[in-house]
């Protein structure tokens, strides 16, 4: 029988591989579950709660799952600070404080970035709440039913703080369309103004309103759909500048593998300092032009409202 020699990993490298995974843990508890595992925890609960701890997840008690919920809320508000395990990580496998330096630097970038997301999702459900609002309300005024009533029992409708004074209008009989324009100052909640002039056409000149609900719900949906095919259209150029913002991390493991030890250089030489500094602008300005770009792109599609 042969021995075989096992060597017992550095502190830094088990320290890297746990910070890491830290990283990790924090992504994943972030993440939001997509529409087919809820559509799953839904039936397999048989219609009951599907959080941790419920009727349907018997694996957990009850103060376990209270905190393990507490946990995901909180990971998912602030995502941003999952740059810090990864720096942390880095700073002990190059025994130095310039990456941690850095990750505390991106913190807010990555804050910034992410609030950038959420405010677009935000603009598309609005959008979206908008044309199904345009929808339901023509469909219940084809069914006969006046307009004040159609829209007194929309209370549930997600447009941002201005909308719950618009039914509260229709069910009193106040202002509408003034109601409407000021719940149209909600981000994505434009269409409203659309719904407001059809209104106030309706009421001054007879002419039918859901005919016109029905004409800004098609004009919503055809910008949307402008917009879809123009991202997709910019899809290669997005990718194309996460490649390109990639390499330097593919090279550093590159080195690695072949026993260059990159980090040493970078992190404790002048020249190397100076290379990744460097470096670091001018993948600052690529990523800042690419993206101006795509904006530029974004914008000349959409046109005017």
């Amino acid at each position: 029988m042969t021995a075989r020699l096992i060597v017992p990993p550095s502190p830094a490298m088990t320290w890297g591989v746990a910070l890491l995974l830290c990283a990790v843990a924090v992504a994943g508890l972030g993440a939001r579950p997509g529409p087919q595992l809820r559509r799953a925890r839904l039936l397999l609960a048989d219609g009951g709660p599907v959080g941790f701890g419920g009727p349907g997840s018997s694996f957990l008690p009850d103060w376990a799952g209270e905190w393990a919920e507490r946990l995901r809320r909180w990971a998912r508000a602030r995502r941003e600070l999952a740059c810090l395990p990864v720096g942390c990580g880095v700073a002990l496998l190059g025994h130095s404080l310039v990456p941690l330096i850095g990750a505390a630097v991106a913190v807010p970038l990555v804050r910034r970035w992410l609030a950038v997301r959420q405010r677009e999702h935000e603009r598309e459900r609005c959008e979206a709440a908008v044309i199904e609002m345009c929808g339901s309300v023509a469909g219940e005024l084809r069914a006969g039913r006046q307009p004040c009533e159609a829209v007194a029992g929309l209370t549930q409708v997600e447009l941002g703080p201005g909308w719950p004074a618009v039914p509260a209008a229709a069910r009193f009989g106040g202002d509408v369309p003034t109601a409407l324009r000021k719940a149209a100052l909600q981000p994505g909640a434009e269409g409203l103004n659309g719904v407001a002039a059809c209104w106030r056409v309706a009421v001054d000149g007879g002419a039918g309103l859901a005919a016109g609900l029905e004409r800004v719900a098609a004009a919503l949906c055809a910008e949307r759909d402008q917009r879809d095919e123009l991202r997709a259209q910019l899809a290669g150029t997005r990718s194309t500048a996460v490649m390109l913002a990639l390499l330097p991390v593919l090279a550093l493991l590159m080195g690695s593998a072949l026993g260059a030890d990159p980090l040493r250089v970078l992190l404790h030489t002048p020249a190397g300092l100076g290379c990744l500094l460097l470096g670091g602008l001018l993948e600052s300005a690529g990523i800042a032009w690419t993206r101006r770009i795509v904006r530029a792109a974004e914008g000349a599609g959409r046109g005017p409202a």
